[in-house]
């Protein structure tokens, strides 16, 4: 696994009981798996440590809808083939979920999923086009004769920040095939650091306090670890439930701790994952009990 700094200690989260609540901001996140002799690998990235939110933190790629997502320069696109995607958002915002998830996809991490083949050079050069005119995006695909690829995604979990976080987001997960010949690579501003791991690689290196993780990707990258290869991480996904979870901050045993739905702390009783129900933070890092 490749070596990845830690930053200077500071607070993953920013919680406070008594702020109001901020109304979330629609994102999607992209999370990018292959199968290597290792075993499945997850494409990962470090935000940047002087991030507002989340600062330093391992991730996947993604970020917040903008308004180009939701532009008439994307009319055409087939929503992923997923019955489901209905619980992500209405049909209008789930498309510019997808398309954002792609777009933020190659911003951080210079991959981008489309109909047809794409060298990494090629997804490069695209990453310069979004970086000087967002809008041209559409226009440099069409003339390679390519789409966004959305019918590969599959929609995997909607995670919604606490209430008590000063930066609140409703953030759609999907999951994707790596597409061949793309390796992927960090742009130096959002995200500082990129590799590919196996996500017990990932967890281990958590464990023994070198990185940072938020409670949403350590459970995906849980969750993928239970998966022996790309066929079954995505047979997987595809049958999750995808109603929303939201943690919701207690005080416990001397520290605080986040609750996931079904946990006796959390008023959803109706259990929503796998797994531990809640993260306490202990010595700075969220640790699922």
């Amino acid at each position: 696994m490749t070596t990845v700094t830690t930053p200077s200690a500071r607070p993953l989260l920013d919680l406070d009981p008594d702020r109001p609540a901020a109304r979330p901001t629609d994102a999607a996140t992209l999370v990018l798996i292959r199968d290597t002799a290792a075993g499945l690998e997850v494409f990962c990235v470090q935000r940047n440590a002087k991030s507002g939110f989340m600062g330093g933190a391992i991730v996947f790629p993604g970020g917040r809808v903008e308004e180009g997502d939701h532009g008439h320069e994307w009319d055409g696109l087939v929503l992923p083939a997923d019955a489901r995607v209905d619980a992500l958002a209405d049909g209008a915002l789930s498309r510019a979920l997808a398309i954002a998830a792609c777009r933020e996809c190659l911003e951080e991490a210079a991959i981008l999923p489309v109909d047809g083949p794409l060298s990494q050079a090629d997804v490069l050069a695209l990453r310069e086009v979004l970086q000087s005119d967002p809008a041209a995006l559409r226009r440099a695909l069409s003339t390679r004769g390519l789409r966004l690829n959305l019918p590969a995604m599959v929609p995997f979990a909607r995670w919604i920040t606490p209430v008590a976080e000063r930066r609140r987001f409703d953030a759609r997960f999907f999951m994707l095939r790596a597409p061949a010949g793309q390796t992927g690579v960090h742009d130096a501003h959002e995200t500082t650091q990129s590799f590919w791991a196996t996500p017990d690689d990932v967890i281990a290196r958590w464990q023994r306090s070198e990185i940072q993780l938020a409670p949403p990707t350590h459970h995906t990258l849980w969750t993928l670890s239970r998966a022996e290869s790309v066929d079954a991480a995505l047979a997987g996904a595809s049958v999750r439930p995808l109603k929303a979870i939201e943690p919701h901050l207690i005080q416990y045993d001397g520290t605080r701790a986040l609750t996931l739905p079904g946990d006796a702390e959390h008023p959803q009783s109706e259990r929503l994952t796998d797994g531990a129900t809640r993260y306490v933070l202990r010595q700075d890092h969220w640790r699922p009990e």
